[in-house]
């Protein structure tokens, strides 16, 4: 794979094929002029050389293609979980409030329970007195 398709593996297939893969003029008449006057072996070479380049072309776009189709289906996965993962968080929302309100209750129910503590303790302190002064009178 291409170095800079790391960054950024959307480029058009086409970038893979610029100014600089074509002949220039002044190559393609020297080897038109090789080709005319060349024996059939440098024409052989000369042929296995630009099959072997348009090879290396063909099998890079197709790696580059079945990157991009890859990203694409990896995308259309992700909305899909992006989807999933916004209904579960707006049923944990209604399961934190519920629980919210829930420790309202317990810490109200609590202060009561804190009160009613107090108020026996109250109670067992005048039960003593109570049974204190009654001793003394039955005495």
């Amino acid at each position: 794979m291409r170095p800079f398709l790391k960054t950024s593996p959307f480029l058009p297939l086409c970038a893979f094929f610029g100014p600089s893969d074509l002949p220039s003029p002044v190559r393609r008449r020297s080897l038109l002029e090789v080709m005319a006057t060349g024996t059939p072996d440098s024409q052989a070479r000369f042929g296995q050389s630009v099959k072997g380049l348009l090879t290396e072309k063909v099998n890079t776009c197709g790696t580059d293609v079945i990157a991009l189709t890859k990203q694409v289906l990896k995308g259309s996965r992700s909305s899909e979980l992006l989807g999933q993962a916004a209904r579960n968080m707006v049923l944990q929302e209604d399961a934190i409030l519920h629980s919210e309100d829930s420790l309202r209750k317990m810490a109200i129910i609590t202060t009561h329970l804190q009160y009613q503590q107090e108020a026996i303790q109250k109670n067992v302190e005048q039960s003593s007195n109570l049974q204190d002064q009654l001793n003394h009178l039955l005495k």
